[in-house]
């Protein structure tokens, strides 16, 4: 049996993000993908593998052929939000077994842009067929599912519209270090209370920003880290899960895939919850971060609520910073955000965040990050863990 390489992240970019309403779908792919491999300074002609979803008909085709690349080895999964940790997960395992020697992972998205110019609309519809078809005709939208979730965890465990609220005003305060975010402007609990209903109990800073947006990893094996110009990012243990698609069949609103996701990336990267030092979780709700949070072992099933309002969550004196960059309620959310959290992770561990940089309690660089994301409505999860040793 050949022996597994070992896997690092050594390209991590973003495109220009926020407003950006003269580029396409395939320009901020492309942005995003040249930023990547210069990060890396390794050329192109060195990947062979390649994941991309949520654009044209054959994604990945279509966009590797943008991209002026021929991979041997593709990837187009789509579980929505957690698409790009669970193609890291995939894209790792990949290069470990010897089938590609560095894979690039990319997205981008206009989502913003798109509905001023009157190309698509506001709301987000999955389809009337297969297993939706049976929850359409009650009317309950996308974010009325993730509504539904927190008013059940509100119920179940005591939890409070204000410590939900404390995730949007720490994410802020987060952004607020971040010169790229798009909101960073801080925010109070009350503000976020006084916000318009959007669905109930979420208010519209409960809610994720709506951005433009690209971003890009570049995944390689051991032997390539040597002549990158970073420092190589580890990845030492993946996990993803697929829960249910419809709201009739989760078994526990309270519970998310994360729960399956998380356990399985702690133990094959051998680490615990208590040993990581920066925390990225997909946030387009503030009941997705506190949620996750518990379902991920950083607290106890229904101790969310108490863990978040304690201010822990925050770069600057947080016990665990979640979300260094803003995340999606403050720095940009350009739909499936997932692989912003990967590119936020590398970075936090590189040292490369300035003043939003977080550190240890002796002033060292972090040394394990997790990022995990979140697709449909906790339908499915991809948790992925990083370490710089």
């Amino acid at each position: 049996m050949v022996a597994r390489r070992k896997v690092a992240v050594v390209g991590a970019a973003l495109s220009d993000c926020g407003r950006v309403d003269d580029a396409t779908p395939y320009a901020l792919h492309a942005q995003a993908a040249r930023r990547a491999l210069a990060d890396a300074g390794l050329d192109r002609t060195l990947v062979d593998g390649f994941a991309s979803a949520g654009l044209g008909a054959l994604a990945p085709v279509e966009v590797a052929a943008h991209l002026g690349l021929r991979p041997t080895w593709v990837d187009s999964t789509s579980v929505g939000g957690s698409t790009w940790e669970v193609m890291a997960a995939h894209a790792a395992d990949a290069i470990a077994a010897g089938h590609a020697r560095a894979v690039l992972l990319v997205y981008g998205s206009t989502a913003r842009a798109d509905v001023r110019a009157g190309r698509r609309t506001g709301t987000l519809s999955f389809g009337t067929r297969g297993p939706l078809q049976f929850e359409v005709p009650y009317g309950h939208t996308l974010i009325a599912k993730y509504a539904m979730a927190a008013r059940r965890h509100m119920i179940e465990y005591g939890t409070t519209i204000e410590q939900l609220a404390e995730v949007a005003v720490q994410a802020r305060a987060n952004a607020a270090l971040n010169p790229e975010a798009m909101f960073r402007t801080p925010v109070t609990v009350d503000e976020v209370l006084a916000g318009p209903v959007i669905a109930d109990p979420f208010t519209k800073l409960h809610c994720c920003v709506r951005s433009d947006g690209g971003a890009a990893v570049l995944l390689v094996a051991e032997e390539y880290a040597r002549d990158c110009r970073t420092s190589p990012v580890w990845v030492l243990g993946a996990g993803e899960c697929v829960s249910h698609a419809a709201m009739s069949e989760w078994p526990d609103f309270t519970v998310s895939p994360a729960a399956v996701s998380g356990r399985l990336a702690f133990e094959r990267a051998g680490v615990r919850p208590a040993e990581i030092d920066v925390a990225e979780i997909y946030d387009a709700f503030t009941y997705m971060t506190l949620v996750t949070l518990e379902d991920l072992g950083f607290c106890a099933k229904g101790e969310g609520g108490a863990f978040v309002e304690k201010g822990r969550l925050r770069v600057e004196g947080g016990e665990l910073p979640v979300n260094t960059d803003g995340g999606g309620l403050s720095a940009q959310h350009p739909g499936m955000r997932g692989l912003f959290l990967l590119v936020e992770a590398v970075r936090q561990l590189r040292g490369e965040c300035g003043e939003r940089q977080v550190r240890r309690g002796d002033g060292t660089l972090p040394r394990l990050a997790v990022a995990s994301g979140t697709g449909g409505w906790f339908c499915s999860s991809g948790t992925v863990v990083l370490g710089t040793g």
